[in-house]
């Protein structure tokens, strides 16, 4: 099976790579918006804190790899409970 559908390239996009460092060959879209940031410290991407407390991902590519489609997708039962237990918290 091809998996088309596990990899998206908006290159119209006037943001397209959001991320400068990124390989514009191998950059996923499909999850533009991460869904694994309400994971807090638990995400599994590379990020930093900035002084106001919010998560900087600006150098992460994690959910940009084309490889990491399966993994991504296989945490949606941790982004459930997370959302189930209420305002973020990390």
């Amino acid at each position: 099976m091809s998996k088309k559908y596990s990899y998206f390239s908006h290159r119209e996009c006037e943001y397209f790579p959001c991320h400068p460092e990124a390989d514009p060959n191998n950059f996923n879209c499909l999850f533009c918006y991460c869904p694994l940031y309400v994971l807090g410290a638990d995400c599994g991407g590379s990020f930093t804190y900035l002084e106001n407390g919010c998560k900087d991902c600006s150098s992460c590519l994690f959910p940009h790899r084309r490889e990491n489609y399966e993994v991504v997708i296989g945490r949606f039962g941790d982004v459930q409970k997370a959302m189930e237990k209420g305002p973020f918290q990390d």
